[in-house]
């Protein structure tokens, strides 16, 4: 069956109470946000007494790591902050196995300087893709020179944007220790989001044998967005549900869009059973909705 889990960054308290909230609503795995209130795992801070600590709390609450975010714009424009960036993702990168996961994941960045979040002309440029192709094919060999994969995030407002950008990206870095973080919202746009399954198949068509996790959010309009969250009451959390839409675009809660979750659970699960699938975008009050969304959606599918 597939593992379901969620960020630890939701649960904003100490390392020990995070994880036994966590557990207290039944989840059987974590995406390691490296972010705890009574621990510093900021940059040059992680030791490996620190990671064994981290790793043993989350696994003494039945709690395995199966990833860790390591989110930073690797191709930031300004080159001295970029190499900053992309140091941080390395030493994440060196320790992945200390905490108890091989996987670190980050999405490709953009060219803009007033945002990392948005889109930027460079972006679409060959320039642009060259430069991110090399920052990608030296964090996958910093990965597997230590035993673990940089997982790559497609996001449409980032270099590596779209189903076509993310298979040219894994033709010219057709390495072991680059690998797909799976979040089929991040595909989405205004002018595709009502192309909803054949976008869906084109992933999976091209690019299942590559992906090692997944995410699971919701996508839709954000004028349909707004209306949901009316419908339901929840008006207090739809700004930080709309974290990072596109335009016209929300990315919301799982269960607050359009995402043909029932055809996205049936193909992810056709050649990975036992995928972890981590919730997100969504504030601690919302996690048991979510929750049962998403296995009422995979009890359906017999999952």
């Amino acid at each position: 069956m597939l593992q379901t889990g969620i960020f630890t960054g939701y649960f904003p308290y100490g390392l020990e109470e995070t994880a036994k909230r966590i557990r207290s609503h039944g989840f059987n795995t974590v995406q390691l946000d490296l972010h705890f209130k009574d621990i510093d795992l900021s940059h040059g801070q992680i030791t490996p007494d620190k990671a064994k600590r981290v790793r043993d709390t989350f696994r003494d609450n039945d709690l395995p790591i199966s990833c860790i975010s390591g989110y930073t714009n690797i191709i930031h424009p300004d080159e001295g902050h970029r190499t900053q960036n992309v140091e941080r993702l390395k030493e994440i990168i060196r320790n992945a196995r200390l905490f108890g996961t091989p996987y670190v994941i980050s999405e490709t960045g953009t060219y803009n300087t007033e945002s990392e979040w948005m889109s930027d002309p460079k972006n679409r440029t060959e320039e642009g893709f060259e430069t991110c192709r090399k920052v990608i094919a030296e964090l996958a060999q910093e990965a597997y020179d230590h035993g673990s994969m940089f997982l790559l995030e497609t996001y449409v407002n980032n270099v590596v944007g779209s189903v076509e950008e993310t298979v040219r990206m894994f033709a010219q870095v057709d390495h072991p220790g680059l690998g797909l973080l799976m979040d089929p919202t991040n595909y989405f746009e205004d002018h595709n989001i009502d192309q909803m399954d054949r976008v869906l198949n084109q992933v999976f068509d091209t690019l299942a044998d590559k992906i090692k996790i997944a995410h699971a959010k919701d996508v839709a309009r954000a004028q349909d967005t707004t209306e949901k969250h009316a419908d339901i009451g929840d008006d207090d959390a739809l700004a930080s549900h709309t974290f990072r839409g596109v335009g016209a675009i929300a990315l919301d809660a799982p269960g607050m869009g359009v995402l043909n979750y029932d055809l996205y659970l049936k193909r992810l699960s056709e050649k990975h059973p036992n995928i972890p699938i981590i919730i997100e975008h969504l504030d601690e009050a919302d996690v048991p909705r979510s929750k049962k969304f998403l296995e009422d959606k995979m009890r359906v599918q017999g999952l």
